[in-house]
């Protein structure tokens, strides 16, 4: 029986899609809508790896542990870049720890 986890679809890398920790080699970084099909577009950057179909959103944390990560602050020096992506049990959303994506050189 799958983990609830996994049962989840969704356009985005999540905790489920990740074998822990991997290598992976960024492909680019542009802007994405993340809003629901109903709603009112609500931008935010994502990251595309050439190991994954989908793209990572990115939240403020990882575009500075990227840029630190990668030598750059300018997105366009990434491509070709590898990095470590992993899982944190300790990242917090809202208030609450739920895990999440991180990054590690």
């Amino acid at each position: 029986m799958p983990n609830i986890n996994q049962m989840a679809t969704s356009k985005y890398l999540k905790i489920a899609d990740i074998p822990d920790p991997v290598i992976v080699t960024v492909a680019g970084v542009k802007q994405v809508n993340v809003a629901k099909d109903d709603a009112e577009p609500e931008m935010k950057w994502a990251i595309k790896f050439h190991e994954f179909d989908k793209p990572m959103v990115l939240n403020s944390t990882n575009i500075h542990i990227a840029a630190k990560v990668l030598g750059s602050d300018d997105t366009d020096d990434w491509k070709g870049k590898e990095l470590i992506l992993y899982t944190d049990p300790t990242v917090s959303f809202g208030g609450q720890v739920v895990g999440g994506l991180r990054f590690r050189g």
